[in-house]
């Protein structure tokens, strides 16, 4: 038979536990798979126009989020040219969001790679947070309707079969 001072301790660790949660802040459940992709508009490195996720509903979209201090994201970028090279115009973009502060470094990066695609900028890294990520390089793979299929941390040789394969089913799917 336990203590009789026992039982206060445990009720005392159940009321502390239930205060705990209740007092948490709300926060958004973990984006993945089934998740609506936030909507977002950010301005392109090109020419300062904005690109929308709302604007790309119907397409498959590859969301890229980087830095260029960031050495895993350089070495995924090539793949992720060639891959943006086979498939676009077919329903799939590729959009590349800079979380880095400074324009003139994001130019000179694109221009080193000649990256393809287009670059968007996030100095505020509010769609970044929108989306939960702070792990760089991170891509979400969204559906034509606005879905999270996909969430995939660290840098992918995105022009490898399996991955082009998959999108192509995507893009299928219609």
């Amino acid at each position: 038979m336990p203590r009789p001072g026992t039982w206060l301790v445990v009720l005392a660790v159940v009321a502390a536990a239930a205060f705990a949660l209740v007092s948490l802040p709300d926060t958004p459940p973990p984006l993945g798979r089934g998740s609506e992709a936030p909507e977002f508009a950010l301005p392109t490195l090109a020419d300062g126009s904005e690109i929308s996720l709302a604007s790309l509903r119907g397409r498959v979209v590859l969301l890229n989020f980087w830095a260029t201090w960031c050495k895993p994201c350089e070495d995924e970028m090539p793949a992720m040219g060639r891959l943006y090279q086979a498939l676009r115009g077919d329903g799939f973009e590729l959009l590349a969001v800079s979380v880095d502060d400074g324009v003139e470094e994001v130019a000179g990066f694109q221009e080193r790679l000649s990256l393809p695609f287009p670059v968007l900028l996030d100095p505020e890294k509010r769609v970044a947070r929108d989306y939960q990520t702070f792990r760089f390089p991170e891509t979400f793979l969204i559906g034509r309707d606005g879905v999270v299929v996909e969430r995939y941390i660290g840098p992918k040789d995105w022009d490898a079969p399996a991955y082009v394969e998959r999108l192509r089913r995507l893009l299928a799917e219609g």
